[in-house]
């Protein structure tokens, strides 16, 4: 009788939707959007607030105070 390999299953859990969400409580994140889009860190917090952590949200709503 073979004994079962052990297989590892790699997942992307986590990873693939961070990419697309803002936290507005994680500072590097805040900084990274204000300056990705050239405005300040509390606009980019009131963004966040106002249409949700979709990182496209955000960025079409910074654009379109700027």
């Amino acid at each position: 009788m073979a004994a079962k390999k052990a297989t590892k299953k790699t997942t992307t859990r986590g990873r693939k939707q961070d990419r697309v969400r803002v936290a507005a409580g994680q500072d590097y994140e805040v900084r990274y959007e204000a300056k990705k889009t050239g405005r300040s860190a509390p606009a980019v917090k009131k963004a966040v607030k106002k249409v949700g952590n979709a990182r496209k949200k955000v960025e079409k709503r910074l654009a379109k105070k700027g």
